[in-house]
């Protein structure tokens, strides 16, 4: 079983067959653990983030917004605000101003 000493600063040098079998490298972090039964565990903590790229799918695919305009131009024909008092109209992502029906322009 691999042993360090610990120096006055309370630092040990984590023996060369232990960072081998835990693929530890400089500047990689580590964590303790110290159970109630007296035994402290130390994990590696190296995961690398991009390993980690696309371990999560998103629930929905990406929308631009030309696709976000479009369904707002076709909402905007069918609003139920229509006729109502002081609603001028939609404003889409590209700026363009969707008037309802019946409304005249400013």
């Amino acid at each position: 079983m691999p042993a360090a000493t610990i120096t006055s600063k309370g630092q040990i040098t984590i023996p060369k067959e232990v960072r081998e079998a835990l693929s530890l490298e400089a500047g990689h972090r580590v964590a303790f653990l110290v159970r109630e039964d007296g035994v402290a565990e130390m994990r590696p903590e190296n995961v690398d983030l991009m390993s980690l790229f696309g371990a999560i799918k998103p629930r929905v695919k990406g929308v631009s917004l030309e696709d976000m305009d479009k369904a707002i131009r076709r909402a905007a024909g069918q609003s139920e605000w229509a006729g109502e008092a002081g609603c001028k109209g939609v404003a889409t992502f590209d700026g363009t101003l969707l008037r309802e029906p019946g409304f005249a322009a400013p």
